[in-house]
């Protein structure tokens, strides 16, 4: 049995912020669908434990954080955020020592 995805405002205030700010909207957007197929799908398995019952996925070109309300068959999206492509090496600023 499906889960419903419910996207909280400060989740899509951050999806949107994301997709504006973003060159590849496309990618973002399949993304984002990604995530809600996913989250209806298997969301108890999907990611890591955060913190009490969060959990967080890193879907494509988003990172996600998400509480799933069992007994409702509920999922809640908490927080998104872009997920960079090449993130630099630690310690690498670019900056020469």
């Amino acid at each position: 049995m499906k889960f419903t995805v419910s996207w909280t405002t400060p989740a899509q205030e951050q999806l949107a912020a994301v997709w504006l700010a973003s060159s590849r909207r496309d990618a973002v957007t399949r993304s984002a669908n990604r995530v809600d197929q996913l989250l209806q799908q298997d969301p108890q398995t999907s990611g890591d434990l955060r913190f009490g019952p969060v959990r967080m996925v890193i879907c494509g070109e988003l990172g996600v954080e998400f509480e799933i309300v069992e007994d409702d068959r509920l999922v809640h999206v908490l927080a998104i955020w872009q997920v960079p492509k090449n993130p630099p090496a630690p310690g690498l600023n670019g900056a020469s020592h």
